[in-house]
This record gives structure tokens, sequence and C-alpha cells, in this order.
């Protein structure tokens, strides 16, 4: 392993070379099946034809040019970004590199819109214990996991916390005289895959929006489809409706593996950035966009969407009917999967790498906490890749 890189990481031991498809190749040519896409980004898997053609025809043309300027691509992806997102309420966007700068640029617009309309004082965002939302200071102010917050404080102030389900935790946190905003993940991610329930949804929709609190959905880890809808909170409904959001942040997957993030505002919040409020250098990089229109292009698509729904049944149905000693509960949304188990998460990862110094393929998987294992396939993946992996997971299981 190279030692030149800082000690940030907990590293599996293999470094790879290239990708196909679901599958990664290391330097040796051994090859693993990839249940982990990058955490959630590289949703088209690797190598993906028109994804290569689009990055390899863009870097020909223009790299990058500054926001002193547009690009044409950048304001083709950027129009076709909100157009995907309509539905659920936004209007227009803001192109960054990612989910963490992403979630950084909806804390400013939550609190200028409280300042500007209720003066100073209203300014607390609230979110919820379990929460991920970045790594700078203030999204890991945002974050609510205290093992996130060794070390690194002070944070900006001004965040609060409640439990997910917790209906009158919500009711008193959403109080109108000190909170700005509400940041949730309608499917926490690295906290073990735990979707919010409905109820819980549909009373801090209402409760938003009679207190005009904004309510924001952080759809980075779970947003551009991973939950079979395009947005992980249009499966959620308020009142009969679906639900609507003041703003969301994205990032991982809308570019297929390029850095980038958005952060798009709805109707009461399209107009609160003035010029200068805000920046980003790479923000709109015509390389992500070209990126991006490929991955917008297949996956909003009822078809596509509605393929990664059924995949994710496929693989919660299939290990759930293990009824394996060592499987205590089984959760997601579409492709995104959390599997909480009675030993340590990580040793299985590393027996899941250590597969392919054997005569088989290997597999990539992702933990989330100790004791929980996370799947994040490529929607690309087959159905026979898919019985593969499993095969493969229940192997590490029995083991």
């Amino acid at each position: 392993m190279n030692n030149v890189f800082m000690n940030t990481y907990h590293r599996l031991p293999v470094t790879f070379a290239r990708g196909e498809g679901s599958w990664l190749f290391d330097t040796a040519g051994r090859k693993y099946l990839d249940f982990s896409s990058g955490i959630a980004v590289n949703c088209l898997g690797h190598s993906y034809p028109p994804l290569v053609k689009a990055i390899s025809e863009q870097a020909a043309k223009l790299n990058h040019v500054c926001n002193y300027y547009q690009s044409d691509v950048s304001a083709a992806f950027a129009e076709k970004l909100v157009e995907a997102c309509a539905k659920g309420g936004m209007r227009k966007v803001f192109l960054a590199n990612s989910g963490a700068e992403a979630n950084e640029g909806a804390c400013k617009i939550a609190r200028k819109y409280s300042l500007k309309k209720y003066g100073e004082g209203r300014h607390t965002i609230v979110t919820l214990r379990g929460s991920f939302h970045g790594r700078t200071i203030t999204t890991l102010a945002a974050t609510g996991q205290d093992k996130f917050h060794k070390d690194f404080g002070p944070f900006t102030g001004g965040f609060a916390y409640i439990r997910g389900g917790d209906i009158e935790a919500l009711d008193r946190a959403l109080d109108k005289t000190k909170t700005a905003g509400l940041l949730l993940e309608a499917v926490q991610g690295e906290s073990g895959i735990i979707p919010q329930s409905g109820e819980f949804i549909e009373t801090a929709a209402r409760l938003c929006a009679e207190r005009d609190i904004l309510l924001m959905f952080d759809e980075v880890q779970c947003g551009m489809g991973r939950t079979g809808n395009f947005l992980a909170f249009e499966g959620y409904t308020a009142g009969g409706s679906p639900v609507k959001a003041d703003i969301v942040t994205l990032a991982k997957g809308m570019c297929g593996g390029l850095p980038a993030g958005a952060v798009l505002t709805g109707e009461k919040t399209g107009e609160v950035f003035e010029s200068g409020d805000h920046g980003s250098t790479f923000g709109g990089n015509p390389l992500a966009a070209a990126a991006g229109l490929v991955v917008l292009d297949t996956v909003n698509n009822p078809a596509f969407l509605a393929g990664i729904e059924r995949k994710g049944e496929k693989i919660m149905d299939a290990i759930r009917g293990w009824k394996h000693p060592l499987v205590m509960e089984v959760r997601g949304r579409g492709l995104m999967t959390g599997v909480d188990i009675a030993v340590d998460a990580w040793p299985l990862l590393e027996k899941g790498i250590a597969l392919a110094g054997g005569n088989g393929p290997g597999i990539l998987l992702l933990s989330a906490g100790p004791k929980t294992l996370r799947l994040l396939p490529p929607y690309t993946v087959s159905d026979g890749e898919i019985e593969e992996g499993l095969d493969m997971l229940k192997g590490l299981l029995d083991g």
C-alpha cells in the first residue's frame, strides 16, 4: 500500500487498476464484484460506454471555464437536472463539487431566508440523530453522530438534533421563533440504511409548511434513483399529495463517478442567494456536466427506476429468505440495502476481498456501523450478478 497518503482511511488491502460494468480488477488482474459503487457514486457501473464517450468528447472540447461565464454543457445539465427534480418542487440549482459543499450551501440559504424574513435569532437548523451531512466543520456540526465530532471542535453553532420518528421531539424542535430549517435524509445511509417513516416525513412537511421552516432533504446518497424514486423523498406523501421540498442537495451518483454536487431550490428559496453570496471554483465543471447528462438521460426514466426497485426487492427478499442465524434484520429501498448481522462487519469486508485470492472472484461490500453491512450495487447490475454476489455473501456468513 502507498505510504505517502495521510492516514485518514481504513483501507482494505487491494489496489484497483480498471473496471468494467459491475466488476473491478486489481493490479494483479484479479476480479471483484462491486456491491459498493464507490459508496453510491458509480451508479452506472464502471466504464459505462455512453459515459466514457461523453467525457472523452467533452475533454477534447472544454475541461473547465470559470463561473464568470457559462459553458454550453453546464447550462444544459443544470436545466435538465432542475427538470428532473421539478416533481419535488425544485426550480433553480447551484452546481458544486461535493455533498458537503452542497449541504453547506443549503444551510446558508436557510439562514439567509430566515434572517431576511424574520430577523436575527431564528437560525437553528434541526437534523436527525444518525445523520451524515459531510466532513467540513459546519457539516460535521450538522451531522448527528458524536463519533464524527471527536477532536475537531469547536464547531459551527446553531444546530440541534432529534431522533427520527420522534413526532413529539420534532414538534418541539420546529420552533417558529428559533428554527430556520429541517435537514434530513429520507433514507439515512451512513448509519445503516434507515428509511424514515411515512408519518414522520408527513408530519415534518406539514409542520414546516405551517411554520415557514424550510424543509431540506439531503439526497446525497439516497438520491439520483438509488431508492427506485428519482429523489428518495418522492416516495412519501403529505396530506395525500407528494411531498415537496424547499431545498434539495445532491452529489455522489449525480455525475456517474466525477466529483459533483448540487443545491436545488424551490419556489420560496430560489431567489435567496444574490450575486457574491456563494461560489465554487469547480462547480458546474464541463466534464462533470457532460457525464451528468448521461446519468440523467439513463436514470430519470420510469422503466429504469422500476428496474432499480425490482432488483432491490430481489436482494432483500433473498437475504430474508436465507433465515440465516447471523442475519438480524434486512431493510432498505431500491438498491440501498442494510443488513444487520450478529458479528462484526469489517472482517466480512476483508474476507470478501480475500475471496479473489482463490479460484473465484472477490466481492466489495460496505459497512455502516460495527455490525451492519451496506449493499449499494450499480443500477446496471444484472440479475445474474446479483445472484452471484448473494452466493458469495452467504458463503461469507456461513464461513
